[in-house]
Order: structure tokens, then C-alpha cells, then sequence
């Protein structure tokens, strides 16, 4: 180790021990008692530090801020400059407690240079926050102490001092350090002297880039902190610039609401009003897309709704763009239904009911709604004796329905031991000149051959 280096460690060592005794003061080079001796060591530190020499730096520094910290009253140079001989320092130690000592001799000359300058008080404290937070991981409190400081301080303070702020509020907001107002407040101080330096066109990029970055972290806890203003004032904006844009107004409505606002606010009362006049017409739409792609769904809420000829000409339409025999069957019988039992039209409810039966072989329920309509139109075919005939014609078609399916089994039991009271009199057949198991034509729309069966009674 040489002599000069072992005289530098020491002079440092000593610095560390004996803070500058003018340090709680601000004495500039007139008031140091040798304004001469001050200036010099001044002017040749200056120097070794434009070299980045801070080792020839060090002693000429302590010597010049020791004798006057604010130097000439005018500029804050010897504050910054130590804070970057100290932090060059801490750089190429090791030694723990010395690092410790470093570190704390920093923050000291931060906290001097604001006192000692209060009209760089904000940007003192804004380059302290920073540093406690990039150089030194400090505790989340301290550098949200700094932080505050700066912004509410606000002289020369940097658009830098901002995200060390936001990154102490985010980590302490969660762990229940500070309060949603003290988060709010220093949100509210941030954006405010944002727009205040951009307002100025100072350094407007960099505090722009910088505002937008705080508003997008803080998206992490605004749900938290903030009141349905906040999201008024931060969601409205997109919404007014596109009214029209569905999707932006159900977005916007949707996330007020979530955040506290409610129709009592006449914004929010419009903004309501609107989103159900759009949703109801765009669920209109899709509604009427829909059914025009599925007639089927279409049919049946003409059928809910007692639009019987309606609901028939969709199923229709049902049945001609189906492809799936068993679908189809269905749609069949479904008209076949509607055509029978609502609209009287029996021949054709029939015809499309046998056709439901080709596509779905074994299914008794097209031969069970023909024997329905059978049973219930015989009374308008002809005289007592033909409607009679009818009766075995519909017991004919649900013995045939009970042969293939047996899921219908029972109904059709039932349905044939009800009618078979309603045979033919025996007495009459015998005077028309018919027998018992004769082939008989039954009149009327139904026009079916049925063996003659006659009744008991």
C-alpha cells in the first residue's frame, strides 16, 4: 500500500467519524474565515471530479464543504458532489459496517442539501427516493417518506422521483402500512404536479411517459383506494370519444358500477339508460339471427305465444334445411301436432306424421296422435254409426303404435280400453247388414278400411 493511499483511507475514515461541523448550517465561502483556502480546495476537486478521480477528489471536497457546504450560496454543487464521491465509495467496498456508514453519510447530504437549499428541496428529496430505492433497497417507509416530500415539496423535483413513490405505495398499500388515503393522496400529488410540469412544457416527455407509467401500475390497487370519481374521470373519456362503440359503452357502465357508482348520478343514469337501450337492440338482433338460422327455436316460441299458423310455417322451414333424419322426424311431428290439434288441418297432419315414422322407424307416437285425431273428428264424419267406425280406426292406430314402441305401451292400453266401450251397437251393425270382422270403409277425412269390431254392451 503506498503512503498517498494510506493517508486518502485515513482522511476517509476520519470523514466518516466527524460529520462537517457547518453541516446543520449553510455557510458559504465568505462566511468560512479563509473564503480564499474554501474556493481553491473547491476549484480543485471540481476538477478531479470532471476526471471522475474521486480518490484525488475526496480530500479537497471535505475540506471545501467542512469549510462552507453551500459553497457560494448560489448552487448546490458540493452536496451533489459528495453524494457522488460517497456513492462511488460505497461502490468498491466490501466491508459491511462501512458500507452502512457510506450509505448513511448519503442520505445525511440529501437531507442537507434541502434544508440548506429549500428552493431545490423537491429535487433533493426526489433524488433521495430514488437512490433509496435503486442504490440502496432501502425500507419501503423510508423511501415513501422521501418520496412524499418530493412531490408535495415540488421545487425542481424530477419526474424521477415518482416511481420510487409508486413502487413504496404498491408494496405498503397491501401490507396494510398506509391507509388508502395516504395512497390516494400520494396518487393525487403525483398526477398533480405531473400536469403541472407538463402544463409548463418542462421536460413534457419524460413526465408524460412518467404519468402514464404511475396510472398503469396503480391499476394494481385503484380498486381499493378509489371512489367512483376517480374511475368517472379515468373511464368517461373513452366513452365520449366513442358513444356509439357498444362494446365501449357496456365496458365503461360495467366497471363504474363495479366501482361504486350507482344511477343516483346523472352520468351513470345516462350511461345506464343507453347501455339498455343498445343491449336490448343488439340482443334483438342476434335474437332474430338466430332464429332465422334455427326456424326450429323460432317455431316454438310462435307456439308459446299462440301463433299456431306462424309456428307451423317455421317448422316447415325446419324441415327443409334439416339433414339429420332423427331432427327431422321431430320437426315433422311437431307440425304434424300443431296442424291436427290447433289448426284442423288433419289430412296434412297425417301425411307429415307417416312421414315422421318413415324417418324414424319403431317410434309409435306418429300413429298415437293419428289415432288422437282420429277419436276426436269421428263425431263430424258422418252419422253415430260412422263415428264409431272412427273410434276403431284410432284404437287400430294405437295397437300399432303399442306393437313397435313399447316406451308406449301403457298409453296406448289406456287409450284402448277407453274407446273399445265405443265400438259399434252389434244390433246396428247386424242391420246394416255388417258382421264382425267384416272390412268396413270409414267415411269423412279419415278414409281408412277397419275390421268391424262392435261393442259388448
Amino acid at each position: 500500500m503506498t503512503k498517498t493511499f494510506a493517508s486518502l483511507l485515513f482522511i476517509l475514515a476520519y470523514s466518516l467519524m466527524v460529520t462537517p461541523a457547518v453541516s446543520a448550517q449553510c455557510g458559504t465561502f465568505k462566511q468560512s474565515g479563509d473564503e480564499e483556502a474554501a474556493l481553491n480546495a473547491h476549484v480543485i476537486y471540481r476538477q478531479a471530479i470532471k476526471r471522475k478521480d474521486y480518490k484525488a477528489a475526496f480530500p479537497e471536497w471535505q475540506k471545501a464543504f467542512s469549510m462552507a457546504p453551500a459553497a457560494d450560496g448560489k448552487r448546490s454543487t458540493q452536496y451533489i458532489d459528495g453524494i457522488e464521491i460517497y456513492k462511488y465509495f460505497l461502490s468498491q467496498e466490501q466491508d459491511a459496517g462501512k458500507k452502512a456508514e457510506y450509505t448513511k453519510k448519503i442520505k445525511d447530504l440529501f437531507d442537507q442539501w434541502a434544508q440548506c437549499y429549500q428552493e431545490e428541496a423537491g429535487l433533493a428529496m426526489g433524488r433521495k427516493a430514488y437512490d433509496l430505492l435503486y442504490t440502496f433497497n432501502a425500507p419501503r417507509e423510508e423511501i415513501f417518506e422521501a418520496g412524499m416530500r418530493a412531490v408535495e415539496d415540488g421545487r425542481g423535483t424530477e419526474y424521477i422521483a415518482l416511481y420510487p413513490l409508486t413502487e413504496a405505495v404498491l408494496y405498503l398499500f397491501p401490507e396494510k402500512a398506509i391507509t388508502k388515503e395516504q395512497a390516494r393522496d400520494a396518487y393525487q400529488k403525483m398526477m398533480a404536479l405531473a400536469d403541472k410540469r407538463i402544463a409548463a412544457k418542462q421536460d413534457v416527455a419524460n413526465w408524460q411517459k412518467a404519468k402514464k407509467d404511475i396510472q398503469e401500475s396503480f391499476t394494481a390497487i385503484e380498486a381499493y383506494i378509489f371512489d367512483c370519481d376517480y374511475f368517472k374521470k379515468k373511464l368517461l373519456p373513452a366513452y365520449q370519444a366513442d358513444p356509439d362503440n357498444f362494446d365501449v359503452v357496456k365496458s365503461t357502465y360495467t366497471q363504474l358500477i363495479q366501482h361504486g357508482c350507482t344511477k343516483d348520478d346523472p352520468e351513470i343514469a345516462a350511461l345506464a339508460s343507453k347501455y339498455d337501450a343498445m343491449a336490448a337492440q343488439i340482443n334483438a338482433e342476434r335474437e332474430a339471427e338466430f332464429e332465422a338460422n334455427n326456424p326450429n327455436i323460432a317455431a316454438k316460441k310462435l307456439y308459446d305465444q299462440g301463433d299456431y299458423r306462424g309456428a307451423a310455417a317455421k317448422y316447415e322451414e325446419a324441415i327443409a334445411k334439416e339433414t339429420d333424419s332423427e331432427k327431422k322426424a321431430g320437426y315433422l311431428m311437431a307440425l304434424a301436432s300443431i296442424q291436427g290439434r290447433k289448426l284442423g288441418q288433419y289430412s296434412q297432419a297425417r301425411k307429415n306424421a307417416l312421414q315422421a315414422a318413415k324417418l324414424r322407424p319403431n317410434w309409435g307416437k306418429p300413429f298415437m296422435l293419428i289415432g288422437d285425431l282420429y277419436a276426436k273428428t269421428g263425431k263430424k264424419c258422418g252419422d253415430a254409426f260412422n263415428a264409431r267406425l272412427a273410434i276403431i280406426a284410432a284404437v287400430e292406430k294405437y295397437q300399432h303404435a303399442k306393437s313397435i314402441d313399447p316406451s308406449l305401451a301403457d298409453e296406448a292400453a289406456k287409450k284402448i280400453a277407453i274407446y273399445r266401450h265405443h265400438y259399434p251397437d252389434k244390433g246396428e251393425a247386424h242391420m246394416r247388414g255388417l258382421t264382425p270382422g267384416q272390412p268396413v270403409k270409414v267415411k269423412c277425412w279419415i278414409g281408412e278400411t277397419v275390421k268391424l269390431r262392435v261393442s259388448n254392451n
